[in-house]
């Protein structure tokens, strides 16, 4: 099987309520306050950083056009913007599972929505990538998920047809849009229910 993996959220870690109240307490000194910024930070990964994602605008712009739009000073958004790959640590869990998923044979891919500075960050930090047989990153094609022209470049970079990918994914709309082209896709909420999927198709 091809298995093709989302990184943030599911590879790494990613939870950006709790790291909002921890880097800006003064903004989010609530569980309430801190969903609330994230809301207008990231826009559901749409707007500003969804442009981020797609490679279209560099970290300065994003700063600015954030601290425009949201109205907080400029300095706590260049903040949260480079404090996001340090965020970025593996989970174990899964990346447990990556390495059992190569043992029994499985073509290891990627597809994420990573800006590019985030993504470079990645390549240098962790050997394990080195594991995948290849991937995409929104940034490097200026396509995102849910989008379906990302879906096709990465099968068409893949070799592979639709039926024959597995896609993992923590955001439920990705999930919609991959198993509308024809993939096989998990909605991933933890690496122990992802592990039992994968082990009830007989993949581990």
């Amino acid at each position: 099987m091809n298995v093709v993996f989302d990184f943030g959220g599911v590879v790494f870690r990613w939870q950006p309520h709790e790291f909002m109240r921890r880097l800006l307490p003064h903004r989010a000194p609530s569980e309430a306050a801190a969903a609330a910024l994230v809301t207008e930070f990231f826009q559901g990964y749409n707007g500003d950083w969804g442009d981020f994602d797609r490679g279209t605008v560099d970290e300065e712009r994003l700063a600015q056009r954030i601290a425009w739009r949201i109205g907080i000073p400029i300095d706590d958004v260049r903040k949260v913007i480079a404090a996001v790959p340090s965020e970025l640590e593996p989970v174990a869990h899964t990346v447990s599972l990556l390495d059992r998923l190569r043992a029994r044979g499985h073509r290891l891919f990627f597809l994420s929505n990573m800006p590019a500075p985030y993504a470079a960050h990645l390549e240098a930090s962790h050997p394990f990538l080195g594991w995948f047989d290849g991937g995409v990153f929104s940034s490097r094609v200026n396509l995102v998920k849910p989008e379906p022209a990302i879906f096709h470049e990465a099968q068409r970079r893949f070799g592979a047809a639709p039926g024959e990918l597995l896609f993992i994914d923590d955001f439920a709309l990705n999930v919609k849009a991959a198993r509308a082209l024809g993939w096989q896709a998990l909605h991933f909420l933890s690496s122990e229910q992802l592990e039992a999927e994968l082990s009830s198709r007989r993949l581990l």
